[in-house]
């Protein structure tokens, strides 16, 4: 027999697709019958004419479908009240207001925000390296893909999957040590995001707040280039966050990336330092480094801030034979000239 508890719990497996969070948990389910096989499920939609009712009628029929003696779905769509639509809006004004879990000033994780002036850098490559490497150290790790645009981790990682929903939060996936939340997890690999700034910041919360992310020592957050909504955000959302910054040896990239530099210092952020990436490459024949980007950008950059520099990523086949396979270099392959490079920056960073 179909119990109504088994239905409530696939239920609560359904987000709201806007809210991001599950229709038990938003009050958006309005009572469930069961005959036999067939079950009727009632859901209240947040507004009359919803543009995404399809979807929540889908997902609800596949969650419901999936338990164990449930042969038909049948659900029923109606629409909140406008006095129940303006109470659950309070409620969710109350609890964004409210920070909790690793943006509560209690908790003890510490934030390192990972940005770049500019794409085509190996930010994201050097973000996953980084915290795997702090993973692969024995430390608890949560990393954060918050290149909303431009996703990456999933496929650096090599994992896929959708995170499911309990008591009311998001769990996410686990991956190499570590914890591990984006909103590639939710969409195809191929499908751009085309979103306005309120979007993203709503989204960014959503990862932050509403996700079990527990009580990690450290988070590392992969932001997107440049200086726009997502990195003020993180300030703002997260302001004991601190910033590692990545460039190439480059001119043109250390310039880019000074001006990250001046971003985080005037929105109060501190910078642990500079990391520059593709700073050489080893020849595998005659073990002869070329400096093929130039020399010496990061060193100057950190100079021109007044941080730390923290130290030299070479270019290798390892490392980019690693990120296209879902391997980082930094655990399977530590005693490379590569892993070594993570692993002392990570000990640097975490102490």
């Amino acid at each position: 027999m179909v119990s109504r508890e088994q239905v409530l719990e696939a239920l609560g497996r359904v987000m709201d697709p806007e809210l991001g969070r599950s229709l038990t948990e938003l009050g958006m389910v309005r009572g469930t019958q069961i005959e036999g096989g067939k079950v009727r499920v009632g859901v209240a939609l947040t507004v009359p004419g919803c543009p995404l009712r399809n979807k929540i009628r889908d997902d609800v029929v596949a969650e419901v479908g999936r338990v164990p003696g449930v042969e038909e779905v049948e659900v029923d769509l109606s629409a909140m009240t406008d006095a129940e639509r303006e109470a659950l809006g309070e409620r969710l004004r109350r609890e964004m207001a409210r920070p909790t879990g690793i943006m509560s000033p209690a908790s003890r994780t510490r934030v390192i925000a990972v940005g770049s002036g500019k794409g085509g850098v190996g930010k994201s490559t050097v973000t996953v390296n980084l915290a795997a490497a702090t993973a692969a150290a024995g430390r608890e790790v949560g990393l954060l893909d918050a290149d909303i645009y431009g996703f990456s981790i999933p496929h650096l990682l090599g994992i896929d999957g959708t995170p499911r929903a309990k008591d009311g939060k998001i769990v996410p996936l686990e991956s190499h040590g570590m914890e591990v939340m984006s909103i590639g997890f939710f969409l195809p690999e191929d499908q751009p995001v085309i979103w306005r700034g309120p979007l993203l910041i709503r989204a960014l919360q959503q990862m932050l707040q509403d996700v079990e992310w527990g009580d990690p020592e450290f988070l590392f957050i992969d932001l997107p280039p440049g200086t726009g909504d997502i990195p003020l955000s993180v300030t703002q959302m997260l302001p004991r966050s601190a910033l590692v910054l990545v460039t190439t040896p480059q001119p043109a990239s250390v310039q880019v990336a000074s001006r990250a530099g001046a971003f985080a210092r005037r929105a109060n952020q501190e910078i642990l330092g500079v990391v520059e990436n593709m700073s050489y490459f080893v020849c595998p024949g005659c073990g002869r480094r070329t400096h093929v980007f130039g020399r010496g950008g990061g060193e100057e950059l950190a100079r021109h801030l007044g941080v730390p520099f923290l130290g030299e990523i070479p270019l290798t086949e390892e490392i980019r034979s690693g990120s296209d396979l879902g391997r980082p270099v930094a655990i399977y392959d530590p005693e490379s000239e590569a892993g070594r490079a993570f692993a002392a920056i990570a000990r640097r960073l975490t102490g």
